[in-house]
């Protein structure tokens, strides 16, 4: 479990409330509401995090330190009550139906405060009975020593029960009086005295149907309840592990471009050491720039194309010092794709091998054009060469490192609404069409290409 915001950087407690992607990434509410529940790191949605579960007690497990807490004793309180003060007017309105048909009807509101001393005084009972339940479960293991744990409970909430309808006025029946009078305080004679006998045969009167009727199923009731619960944590635990999962092995796939394009760039450097120094230094300096922006995005899977498609031009840029005239590069951009959200490193290698397997084997060069648009819903990214094409006897432009760690990349965060189609039209050369979702990248505002250096060689070539 995570402890810091990934937005602001804030220390956030086991026990906060919290909201996390199916990749764990942690957030704040604050943060998490400025990015309309939307995980800027891999686009998922953001969900609540259950509390920390701390130990109680030897073992036992129970929520703490939610903000929520006291709302829910509250809850379970009003609940308590509710429940059983339907449940006495049900009884009630019952028993005094039922008296109207006989010959001896009795007055309503009689027949209810004598219902609500026997059933209203289970409400204040029912909230501990309940976290009694909740905080010390019969499980598989302790059920020898729960069990005569749990029957002492029924007795005490037995006990209770007698106690609390003792002190009502229709606790026992008078037959001197014919009527009904508290066990402490006899209201024919004003005389204050507790009637053990009375209490004594009230207790054996109602403690089958304490335990069994009430006492019972308010511990089913909090252990079908802690199952749940348990049921949900299991479920976003296995939810939570299977994103770590995905995030590991995204960050395997993404570990494993970077020194991809840094070998094949260094190479390009060093091809030009012994002809041109300047054209190197030009190279090592973009080449800094490269690594500047690769270190900016560490730890991210997920950018804004405007963002991929600088880096891009950053990579091209020390292409260009190698192969000068030879390489001409073309964007065709829609602006409304400038904000969608991009796996990082998704066009680099696409671009590398149109550089390597197409551009480099022609004399006189050629070009590669870079394109985007949305339909139907869906964000299509293509980069095209005019090279060689692909050669029948070796179809080593399909089964490349980087294509094929591209294909594990989208397929990881995409599932199958994403595709990775090559082709070779017969006019030569070679494309690679990638379809994503179309998604908006969270707080990122759109930027003009020029203002990054790359609608200049655009326009200029399209014109």
């Amino acid at each position: 479990m995570k402890n810091q915001c990934e937005g602001c950087g804030a220390t956030l407690s086991p026990d906060a409330e919290a909201y996390v992607c199916s990749f764990e990434c942690t957030f704040c509410p604050t943060c998490a509401r400025k990015r309309e529940q939307n995980c800027p790191n891999c686009g998922g949605e953001l969900v609540q995090r259950l509390r920390r579960m701390s130990s109680y007690n030897g073992g036992e497990r129970q929520a703490v330190g939610s903000p929520n807490s006291h709302a829910r004793e509250w809850i379970i309180w009003a609940v308590s009550i509710s429940v059983w003060a339907f449940v006495a007017l049900a009884a009630s309105w019952t028993i005094w139906q039922l008296y109207r048909t006989t010959d001896m009807p009795v007055p309503f509101r009689k027949i209810l405060w004598l219902e609500m001393s026997q059933i209203l005084t289970y409400a204040p009972l029912t909230p501990f009975a309940y976290w009694f339940a909740i905080r010390r479960p019969i499980r598989s293991g302790n059920w020898k020593q729960r069990v005569p744990l749990y029957l002492g409970a029924a007795l005490l909430f037995s006990i209770t029960h007698v106690a609390l309808r003792g002190v009502t006025p229709y606790a026992i029946y008078e037959p001197k009086y014919r009527d009904w009078t508290s066990a402490i305080w006899n209201a024919h004679t004003h005389v204050f005295g507790i009637q053990w006998v009375a209490l004594r045969r009230l207790f054996l009167n109602n403690v089958v149907d304490d335990i069994t009727g009430t006492f019972t199923p308010i511990v089913l009731v909090a252990h079908a309840i802690s199952y749940f619960r348990k049921f949900q944590e299991r479920e976003l635990r296995a939810t939570q592990l299977e994103g770590q999962l995905a995030k590991a092995h995204l960050q395997s796939l993404k570990s494993q471009l970077q020194p991809h394009f840094l070998f094949n760039t260094m190479h390009s450097v060093s091809a030009l050491m012994l002809t041109d120094v300047r054209a190197a230094d030009r190279m090592i300096t973009r080449l800094a720039d490269l690594l500047r922006m690769n270190l900016e995005s560490a730890g991210t899977q997920l950018t804004s194309l405007n963002k991929e498609l600088e880096f891009v031009n950053c990579y091209l840029e020390i292409e260009q010092v190698r192969f000068e005239e030879r390489l001409r590069v073309v964007f065709d951009i829609a602006p409304e794709t400038l904000d969608a959200q991009v796996p990082l490193l998704l066009l680099q290698p696409l671009v590398d091998n149109a550089v390597k397997h197409g551009i480099s084997h022609m004399i006189d060069g050629g070009e590669i054009r870079i394109s985007s648009c949305v339909q139907d819903h869906d964000l299509k990214l293509e980069v095209k060469d005019n090279g060689p094409g692909i050669r029948p006897s070796a179809n080593e432009r399909g089964c490349g490192l980087g294509l094929r760690v591209t294909r594990e990349r989208l397929e990881t965060l995409y599932g199958e609404d994403q595709s990775v189609e090559m082709s070779s039209p017969p006019d030569r050369g070679v494309s690679v069409l990638v379809t994503i979702p179309f998604r908006i990248a969270p707080e990122i505002t759109t930027k003009l290409l020029l203002s990054h250096g790359v609608v200049s060689s655009v326009s200029a070539r399209s014109a």
